[in-house]
């Protein structure tokens, strides 16, 4: 039989991803985060990177283990796991990356896969492929379900490599780009299953421009009120979210309604042409903008159909292009609201419906 109780959040447990190339204060950044969440405790660090985070040591207190190859899914699972029966209130690991491309991680182990299967028969090797990919991925959805079912806080960091891809222009021609991840950054790819990111509790992207800043790969509503994304993370910000998984702060969630934003200015919602905002035809007239939200760095996806407004700010958009932008991410967020892009979509939603509040500001009477 199942029970049903009321819904309460207390000791929620974290999952926080941070993901960077080298210099760009990933293991800093997850070190000042742990200290803000432990509140002078002891921290554990599971150490696959030859013992680099002890480094740290006079920073930051904290207990140290060497994570050592061959970097199978379950030697994390099994590590974490040692480490949460201790007691420890946050376990640090890095870098997760191993358990991907690092020796004997699912790359190897795929390979390894291949040769068993094929003895040395490469004109095997393409029917194999997908069988072999059956033993590595099974463990490492099994760490995966391991990691979520343990109590202290984790924090995951995984190492970013530049990678480029061939894909076509908007005039169809084959070029080549730096790749993108769901989340639209590029240049930097974290090195890891490509779900794992989406699996936690938030994740984000460092990057050696800025290090210690982070840029949200996913940053649920819940989350966002705790990480100012002007400021590199912190002990503050650790502080907050433990706070918060503890039960006792409310969520500093932004709120929006899109039924009462343009007030006055109701023809806002009323359905569109993808042409006219699209502009494949008829180009519409640029009307005056008010200001962009002044936290908001969310930018039309470059992607086919969005044509030359991609990579424009919310502020850049007609009205017209305003208006079907809004429809189409409150279309999104009801169809799927379980979606893992769920966090980006409500960040467009936010700087777009800001934008329309502006404007609104501006000049009630424009439309």
């Amino acid at each position: 039989m199942i029970t049903f109780r009321r819904a309460v959040r207390e000791n929620v447990p974290l999952i926080i991803g941070l993901a960077g190339p080298s210099g760009s204060g990933k293991t800093y950044s997850a070190m000042r985060l742990a200290a803000g969440i432990a509140q002078g405790k002891p921290f554990a660090v599971i150490d696959a990177e030859a013992g680099r985070a002890k480094h740290y040591a006079e920073s930051f207190v904290f207990d140290h283990a060497d994570l050592r190859p061959p970097f199978r899914p379950s030697v994390y699972a099994d590590a974490i796991h040692e480490a949460d029966k201790a007691g420890y209130p946050v376990i640090v690991v890095d870098s997760v990356s191993h358990e991907h491309a690092g020796e004997g991680g699912l790359l190897d182990w795929h390979e390894e896969e291949l040769d068993r299967m094929t003895k040395g028969n490469d004109d095997r090797r393409d029917n194999c492929n997908m069988r072999a990919w059956v033993a590595p991925k099974g463990d490492h959805k099994k760490m995966v379900t391991r990691l979520l079912q343990v109590r202290a806080h984790l924090i995951l960091c995984f190492r970013a490599e530049q990678k480029i891809e061939m894909a076509k222009d908007a005039s169809g021609k084959m070029q080549i780009q730096p790749k993108k991840i769901a989340s639209g950054f590029s240049d930097w790819i974290p090195i890891c299953e490509k779900n794992l990111l989406y699996e936690l509790t938030a994740s984000f992207l460092l990057t050696p421009d800025a290090p210690g800043m982070p840029k949200p790969i996913k940053l649920q509503e819940q989350m966002r009120g705790f990480i100012d994304l002007k400021t590199p993370l912190n002990e503050q910000a650790g502080q907050k979210m433990a706070a918060w998984a503890l039960g006792g702060i409310p969520s500093p969630t932004v709120q929006y309604e899109t039924t009462t934003t343009f007030t006055g200015r109701e023809n806002m919602r009323q359905p569109v042409s993808s042409t006219s905002a699209t502009g494949t035809d008829e180009r519409m007239p640029e009307q005056p903008h008010g200001s962009p939200a002044p936290s908001s760095t969310w930018r039309v996806p470059k992607v086919a159909w969005t044509k030359d407004m991609g990579g424009k700010m919310a502020a850049e958009l007609t009205d017209e292009q305003l208006r079907f932008f809004v429809q189409y991410y409150e279309g999104k967020l009801q169809k799927e609201p379980q979606s893992r892009y769920r966090g980006e979509w409500e960040e467009a939603l936010r700087a777009l419906v800001d934008e329309g509040d502006a404007r609104e500001q501006a000049s009630p009477t424009l439309l």
